[in-house]
């Protein structure tokens, strides 16, 4: 670095320094779905005024990829985002793309979430990416994170393949100082300040026709298949002279050494003596015979990395020593390490770290706090009124908000299975069957379920859950609001959708409108066959940033009695307070229990 070149660094979440990166690199297109804890990415990217960047929330994973794939044919530099579970939606033009390969670069970022903190499993996207023959990059802080990104562009378009990037939710999530550069105008003379040279002008693309190599029928596929194959050693040779795999070798003579990646490596970087030989690998595929050069040295190899023994059986594949990790029981095989989780693992094999953190207990006798839905969800009094009205039914849930109920929700498997699990059970039943989707997810994957049940001559009754929003991922708009991420956008009805599909019933109601929701849900019980009811109510988040006046109620303690249909509802406003239930200032004022009192002593003041 020059003397008078100045650094400049930002405070930003990990998420943040990606899009930073990918700006940086002189990113063209972005699309994704949100997925906690991959949201942020586009989302920084959309509100980024430093380049012209074309940038979509797509109706699903596989959509986004494909989306993307199209402009990195056109030459365009190009990424999609999405969480690790949404890797599954688009699986099948991922596991081909290497294949065809890319003309501009193309970067994949799949957020993983151990523990888990927002999903429903653990999944370890390294996995995908050795399956379909792809560098991973897997990064161990916010900034290796953002540097990355600008790497993995270069290395795609160097060899005309995707590049996966998998950050895991301690890197999307966590804030530190990020060395940036600003972009310049291409223009513009530059100063004693770094600069990046972007266009005056957004990028335009063009498409090449190239049958043998885009069309992949198999007698292409045979041949793209041998060239991918070939790639393999030119990438992992690429990858080796990269600051992202680091090897320290110690003077002193030890049996031991470890071997980490991710964000283990700086719990295990942090902890180790100076004296422990300490290997940290940043980039997939791993160079065995780099790694055998390392580990031969050994009698013991320790591995330690979060979720699957993918480290672990590199390592094996690269030595004859015993190695240690979580095939032998020394790293627990699910959730999150930490420094207290890594402390126990290297004191277990004879390795005395440097230092030792507390473990912070928390205080005895708080009250628990598990995730509920908000005060004022419109979710829960439609929600509510299902298990009323359909008695021992059956209740198909979704991934959303929805799930945290209390009410109505006996399964939960992945985007789109509420439709297609209660349609299957429709078969084997005789119970009323109730599906419940949020509207974003109905038009994530609900849809073709919602065709198939009808074809299938499916007896389900379908409840659309429409808040307006994606609420549980951060509020993103969808393909029903009229909005998309750059403004205004046409407005889907889902009631043509559902009338299109062949769905008879169709109806909707606003959930607050409890006596109206009765019956409609009634009148439903008593049809048979594939029935929608589209339950319609912003979601009060949105609501309270428009500023809509809300009202305000109380309960008369002369006319309460104390019959616990309040409290049963479950509305974190309405607690219990020297035995009689109180509404405490978390009210918005929906009006639902006042709707539900059987005595009226829940009323409306100013």
């Amino acid at each position: 670095m020059k003397k008078e070149e100045i650094i400049i660094k930002k405070f930003l979440m990990g998420n943040e320094a990606i899009a930073q990166g990918c700006l940086e690199a002189g990113i063209d297109f972005a699309t994704g779905y949100p997925g906690t804890p991959s949201s942020e990415i586009i989302t920084s990217l959309s509100i980024s005024n430093e380049r012209n960047v074309y940038v979509e929330w797509s109706v699903n994973e596989k959509v986004a990829l494909e989306n993307a794939i199209g402009a990195a044919w056109c030459g365009l530099r190009s990424i999609c985002v999405m969480k690790h579970v949404g890797l599954n939606v688009a699986a099948d033009p991922f596991m081909s793309l290497a294949y065809t390969g890319v003309k501009g670069g193309f970067v994949i970022i799949v957020t993983d979430d151990p523990f888990p903190h927002s999903s429903q499993n653990e999944q370890d996207s390294r996995r995908y990416a050795h399956a379909a023959k792809i560098p991973c990059l897997d990064p161990a802080t916010p900034q290796e994170a953002k540097d990355m990104v600008k790497y993995a562009f270069e290395l795609s378009e160097k060899y005309e393949i995707p590049v996966m990037l998998r950050p895991t939710t301690r890197i999307c999530h966590a804030r530190s100082d990020i060395e940036v550069e600003k972009f310049q105008i291409e223009d513009l003379k530059p100063t004693n300040q770094r600069f990046v040279k972007i266009p005056k002008e957004k990028r335009v693309g063009r498409f090449f026709k190239d049958r043998d190599r885009w069309v992949l029928v198999p007698s292409n596929a045979k041949i793209l298949h041998r060239e991918l194959q070939i790639k393999q050693k030119k990438i992992i040779e690429d990858l080796n002279g990269t600051p992202f795999n680091k090897r320290v070798k110690n003077i002193k003579e030890t049996k031991i050494a470890v071997v980490s990646g991710g964000v283990a490596s700086c719990y295990v970087k942090e902890l180790i003596p100076n004296d422990i030989p300490f290997f940290k690998i940043g980039t997939y595929p791993v160079d065995i015979d780099r790694l055998g050069e390392f580990t031969k040295n050994y009698e013991k190899i320790l591995v330690i990395e979060e979720l699957d023994p993918i480290l672990e059986e590199i390592v094996k594949m690269s030595t004859c020593s015993t190695v240690l990790g979580k095939y032998t029981g020394d790293v627990p095989f699910y959730g999150e390490l930490n420094q207290n989780i890594v402390y126990d693992i290297l004191i277990k094999n004879g390795i005395t770290p440097v230092v030792k953190y507390d473990l912070k207990k928390p205080v005895e006798g708080l009250p628990a706090r598990p995730p509920i839905l908000c005060a004022g969800c419109p979710h829960r009094s439609i929600l509510y009124l299902i298990e009323k009205i359909f008695k021992n039914g059956i209740y198909t849930s979704d991934i959303g908000c929805y799930t945290l109920s209390p009410f109505s929700v006996d399964t939960c498997l992945c985007m789109g299975a509420s439709i297609t699990i209660g349609s299957g059970i429709s078969h084997c039943d005789k119970r009323d069957v109730v599906a419940t989707i949020g509207d974003s997810t109905f038009m994530h994957t609900g849809i073709p379920g919602l065709i198939n049940a009808v074809y299938n001559n499916a007896n389900i009754l379908i409840v659309i859950l429409d808040n307006r929003t994606t609420a549980m991922t951060g509020h993103q708009p969808t393909a029903g609001t009229g909005q998309n991420i750059q403004g205004e956008s046409k407005e889907l009805s889902l009631e043509k959708i559902c009338q299109a599909c062949g769905a008879d019933f169709v109806e909707t109601v606003d959930p607050f409108d409890i006596n109206l929701s009765k019956k409609i849900l009634e009148r439903a019980k008593k049809e048979k066959g594939v029935r929608v009811i589209i339950a319609r109510h912003p979601c009060y988040m949105i609501e309270r940033k428009q500023n809509v006046e809300k009202a305000y109620y109380e309960i008369d303690v002369k006319r309460c009695t104390k019959c616990g249909d309040c409290l049963d509802y479950g509305c974190p406003a309405i607690e219990l307070y020297d035995i009689k239930p109180i509404i405490n200032d978390l009210c918005t004022g929906c009006g639902v229990c006042s709707d539900l009192c059987r005595n009226g002593a829940i009323r409306r003041i100013k």
